[in-house]
């Protein structure tokens, strides 16, 4: 398309922020269309989805972004993590993102998204299983609140939406599901839950201010005592939280699983870029830890009963940390 004047903010420009807006997260073959529809409504003519092209829809989004920006806007994008499909996501840029949800939800359903945040990022997230994901029945279990709901930052701080009543079951299943909706979390064919690709863009700098300590910023050095839940893809620098990981449990590499194919083609071997041990594959990043938890794990039986009794990834580990405490020396 050339015909449209881009040299200044018009009506097309204004349809086009207001069909972002009411989706809040978009892709450019989602864009198509709607461009084709602008275009059309502008230029008295016909224009098919096919004819919109990357450098239509880039010039949309900066004038939108120039729009927005006297109201601490902008429109920010990211890679989702196993598409490697570009999403572009409106957000805030100034207030803190669980304070932007508390204007849409009550105080008692932030509280409920901040402990299963806490259960993404701290319960299901360990130096063994770097799961990052929570499964319905997980999270549903977190409905009530605990009688000291207050969890502090790394600063000292107390963390936003911390306080709050309880949730019932039903209510919690509820904002679950708008969670999904609203585009902030994701659930897996295999029922897990877990942060969407606009979600981890918005929340990023509170991610790492909450679950990390404040002054880690390189993701390189090997330091047990620093506190690093939040963790980026040694490629392309993005938060990871589903691919795969170095073998070695100290080593802080991580890989999307999209980006091991680019980047250890262009490696003379398939090693660790950081500790130079070999990369396996098959030690993983999110869903896939408690999956591959659950298939290693010895069945039990007790009293001759014929019950397997199911183990959380937690439980499994406490238990591996006890049979093996050299394990760790050994590697």
């Amino acid at each position: 398309m050339a015909e449209y004047d881009d040299t200044q903010y018009n009506n097309s420009n204004r349809a086009f922020l207001q069909a972002f807006i009411a989706r809040s997260i978009l892709t450019f073959e989602e864009a198509k269309p709607i461009l084709a529809a602008i275009f059309t409504a502008h230029e008295k003519r016909e224009t098919l989805t096919e004819d919109v092209t990357q450098s239509d829809f880039n010039s949309y989004i900066s004038a939108a972004n120039n729009a927005i920006s006297p109201f601490d806007l902008e429109i920010r994008s990211t890679y989702h993590q196993t598409t490697r499909s570009r999403i572009y996501a409106i957000v805030n840029s100034t207030s803190d993102p669980i304070t932007q949800l508390a204007t849409i939800h009550s105080a008692d359903e932030i509280s409920f998204l901040k402990r299963v945040l806490d259960a993404m990022f701290e319960t299901y997230n360990t130096a063994r299983h770097e799961v990052m994901a929570i499964t319905s029945m997980q999270a549903v279990k977190l409905h009530k609140a605990p009688n000291e709901d207050i969890r502090q930052t790394q600063n000292g701080s107390e963390t936003q939406g911390s306080a709050g009543q309880s949730l019932t079951m039903i209510q919690a299943e509820k904002m679950l599901k708008t969670l999904v909706e609203e585009g902030w979390f994701e659930k897996s064919r295999k029922g897990y839950y877990s942060l969407s690709a606009r979600a981890l863009m918005e929340l990023r700098g509170w991610l790492f201010e909450t679950y990390n300590d404040l002054d880690d910023d390189d993701d390189e050095v090997e330091d047990e005592d620093r506190i690093r839940k939040i963790k980026l893809c040694y490629a392309c620098k993005e938060i990871i939280t589903t691919g795969q990981r170095c073998p070695k449990k100290t080593c802080p590499c991580r890989l999307h699983d999209i980006c091991t194919q680019n980047f250890f083609r262009t490696q003379s071997a398939k090693k660790c870029p950081i500790c130079k041990i070999d990369w396996t594959g098959k030690d993983f990043v999110g869903e896939r830890a408690a999956i591959s938890t659950e298939s290693k794990k010895p069945k039990r039986r007790s009293a001759g009963a014929a019950i397997v009794r199911r183990q959380s990834p937690i439980a499994v580990e406490e238990e591996e940390e006890a049979g093996d405490p050299a394990e760790e020396e050994d590697e």
